[in-house]
């Protein structure tokens, strides 16, 4: 099973690469505002996401400007957000883009892309990647399919968006 789930997420890896590059272009030098100017990036995961938020301040190398958010607290305009959630169409992540957007804060949203036709956070935020995670990886023997890897997908989104922000700093400060 776990030669199988390796190959899936390999291959899950590839299809975020080909696809969601240029997103996560787009959100380093969004979220680069703020690491370069005088605003914070906030992070917050909901549910298991949440993982990404503790790697992302806690972890060896943490992400650059780095703010857990709680909710209500003070936001400005030169802050930015990174909303990480399982799914696009989840209501407490929708709630905050709401938020976000009626105050004019630029904001990137990392979720799985689920059709709505409601609100989305494919529709609301600046910048969105796809997890393209709509079921587990795993088939079993019944037809039905487990392995459902969110955060391992949402943390290779992160430090793509991650990799990009360090060199547009770097690229800053060299030309200090």
């Amino acid at each position: 099973m776990l030669k199988i789930f390796s190959t899936q997420i390999s291959g899950l890896f590839k299809k975020m690469i080909e696809n969601e590059a240029f997103e996560m272009e787009d959100a380093g030098r969004l979220l680069a505002q703020a690491a370069v100017g005088d605003g914070s990036v906030f992070i917050h995961g909901f549910g298991e996401m949440q993982g990404v938020t503790a790697e992302a301040l806690n972890g060896a190398e943490p992400f650059p400007k780095a703010k857990r958010y709680e909710l209500g607290e003070t936001i400005s305009r030169e802050d930015r957000f990174i909303i990480f959630s399982r799914h696009s169409d989840d209501s407490e992540a929708l709630m905050l883009a709401k938020q976000l957007k009626e105050k004019d804060i630029p904001f990137v949203a990392v979720s799985t892309s689920i059709p709505s036709e409601e609100d989305s956070l494919l529709e609301l935020a600046d910048v969105h990647i796809d997890l393209r995670i709509q079921r587990g990886l795993i088939p079993d023997e019944t037809g039905s399919r487990y392995g459902y890897p969110t955060l391992i997908a949402a943390l290779f989104a992160y430090y793509g968006i991650k990799f990009t922000l360090e060199e547009i700093i770097k690229e800053y400060e060299d030309e200090e």
